[in-house]
């Protein structure tokens, strides 16, 4: 979100939802954890269930272990590495299928796979005998462990149905992110908030930035992504070492340019000169770009294309607005992904929606507009928020508004588009290494402890969706070539 907030109205607004929900977060923990004096040496507390990720084959389920009573100085349980373990199965009464975690964890994270499209699934996670708690959603109508309301209330088994797989052959993969912020050094902060302290690293620990960007390449890279974009805030304020490090740390997913595409974001604004235009716009030629992929256009926008502080709403240049809306006026019938920093909406929102949140709202539906008229466009990729969000708007029921949270922070991950031939599918993975996961459960509690209602998403659908939508225009990635020279595989990253 934002650094800064502007009017006396929208801090108070902001510090009374904050002094309300952290009233209920206290007596959650209280709740989850217990007074600690009736543990037993070995007790731990299973909290924080969440279902990340949800395929037509398979399902990420992720929570915390903790030891009951105790208070780490951020309102959380100090960890408890343990074992974790999700029995499943296709009947409540009935989990006879089990997923174990590799080895000793506080921060667990296991996937389950093999599954059937379509079918409906019943689930616990457990950790020593106990039974993770879900994440509470108290501020937003939502569910964070399934696609339905089963086993909410009580102590589970919760339930979820897979999706069936993108109609079509599958082409290839995009890693969708954004929100870096390779510099930052406190997470959560927000001026003139007093509550908002804001989080810092473990003393001792690497840069939380650099720990999940480098984390985000190395997932994506496993998950199959082909190509990368990162839609902005690359950086924290702009500097010429924070955007070189994190050119350094993209590009070992791959070349810049080809295999990986970055928009600017308000951070990353000039200030003294444009660090980020050097860094990675030679010259003096526009910072927004097209470029065509096997038959995919991407387009790349600056959506802080003005003078200013970085605060306000995002904002094109004329040239570039025209530009862009020209474009669509030209490859109408092209499949189209947009990406760029700044939101067109931002709907539903448990916290005050300001101007800063979201693109100029004259420019937003100028581009709307263009959406409607433009049936290729079917995904624009947004960040800015922090927060995992789909949203379909009537005016144009073909395209998916799609923001991302941030891979600086909890939950902290990257979205994988799989293109199909006769759609797509929208994925939402956490990043897997330890590092990774630890900071991401610390940072869960900036917000006074209630940034899950916004960052996580309302529903799994908010972070896992299938679209049919005709894609038939795009090709296959072509095969790298092979040892031999004849090219007849695509090497796995």
């Amino acid at each position: 979100m934002r650094c800064c907030r502007s009017t006396r109205q929208e801090l108070l607004h902001w510090a009374a939802v904050i002094a309300s929900a952290s009233r209920v977060a206290a007596l959650d923990s209280r709740r989850c954890t217990g007074s600690g004096r009736h543990r037993g040496p070995d007790a731990v507390s299973a909290v924080n269930l969440e279902l990340v990720t949800l395929t037509e084959d398979r399902a990420v389920v992720t929570w915390y272990t903790g030891v009951p009573g105790t208070d780490d100085g951020l309102g959380r349980m100090l960890p408890a590495a343990t074992e974790g373990e999700v029995v499943y199965g296709t009947h409540p009464a009935r989990l006879d299928r089990s997923a174990v975690e590799d080895g000793l964890s506080a921060y667990h994270y296991v996937e389950l796979t093999g599954l059937e499209p379509g079918q409906t699934y019943y689930y616990r996670a457990r950790s020593r005998g106990r039974a993770a708690t879900p994440t509470p959603l108290h501020l937003v109508s939502g569910n964070a462990v399934g696609t339905s309301s089963y086993g909410l209330g009580s102590a589970g088994p919760y339930s979820f149905t897979t999706p069936q797989p993108p109609p079509g052959r599958y082409l290839f993969s995009i890693a969708l992110c954004n929100d870096l912020h390779l510099g930052e050094t406190t997470a959560g902060r927000i001026a003139g908030i007093p509550l908002l302290r804001g989080i810092a690293q473990s003393p001792g620990l690497a840069p939380y930035p650099e720990v999940m960007s480098r984390a985000l390449v190395e997932d994506a890279a496993r998950r199959g992504a082909d190509y990368l974009l990162a839609a902005g805030d690359i950086s924290a304020e702009g500097g010429s070492v924070d955007l070189g490090r994190a050119k350094e740390i993209l590009d070992g997913f791959g070349t810049y340019g080809e295999d990986y595409f970055v928009a600017r974001g308000n951070h990353d604004r000039p200030r003294a000169r444009d660090c980020f235009r050097d860094g990675f716009f030679k010259g003096d030629g526009p910072t927004y770009f097209s470029r065509d992929l096997h038959g995919l256009r991407i387009v790349g926008l600056d959506t802080y294309d003005k003078p200013g502080n970085g605060g306000g709403a995002g904002g094109l240049s004329e040239e570039q607005l025209s530009w862009f809306r020209a474009g669509l006026k030209q490859h109408k019938d092209q499949p189209t992904v947009v990406f760029g920093h700044h939101p067109l909406a931002v709907p539903h929102s448990p916290f005050p929606v300001t101007s800063g949140q979201r693109l100029d709202r004259r420019q937003a539906r100028s581009i709307l507009d263009g959406y409607a008229s433009a049936p290729g466009v079917f995904l624009h990729h947004a960040g800015h928020t922090h927060r995992n969000k789909r949203t379909v708007v009537p005016q144009t029921p073909g395209v998916t508004l799609q923001e991302v949270s941030a891979v600086k922070e909890y939950p902290g991950g990257f979205c994988l588009l799989r293109v199909h031939s006769g759609g797509y599918a929208l994925n939402y993975y956490k990043t897997r290494s330890g590092p990774a996961r630890e900071w991401s459960e610390r940072s869960r509690h900036q917000a006074a402890g209630i940034w899950p209602q916004f960052a996580l998403g309302r529903s799994v659908h908010d972070r896992n969706s299938v679209t049919a939508h005709d894609l038939s225009g795009i090709h296959n990635r072509p095969a790298a070539p092979s040892p031999d020279g004849t090219g007849a595989t695509l090497a796995a990253r």
